[in-house]
């Protein structure tokens, strides 16, 4: 199916490429939104090696949550279902969603 392409949006940067190719489809665009505060949250972490000390617990947390919560994605991508991810979605709802307004 089509919307097998949400996969592409719990893998890094290539969380553009479902929200350009399918941008109207409304299961594409929820795992996109997702996929981007998880990027976003990665991005982050990489930023936070630069604090002493605490940096690479951070890190090394995140990496952890992050490649679970994308698992978790993928996972209701291949099952057909917008399961709302543990503060992912909340963020979504509340930084995301409000631009596109």
């Amino acid at each position: 199916p089509p919307n097998k392409i949400a996969i592409l949006s719990y893998l890094g940067i290539l969380c553009v490429v479902p929200m350009v190719l399918r941008r109207n489809d409304i299961f594409v665009r929820f795992h996109t939104l997702q996929g981007m505060i998880l990027w976003i949250w990665m991005m982050i972490a990489i930023f936070s090696l630069h604090i002493p000390g605490v940096g690479l617990w951070v890190f090394s947390g995140s990496v952890v949550a992050v490649t679970g919560l994308s698992g978790l994605g993928i996972i209701s991508v291949l099952l057909g279902r917008t399961w709302k991810l543990p503060v992912v979605a909340w963020l979504v709802e509340r930084y995301l969603e409000p631009l596109d307004r």
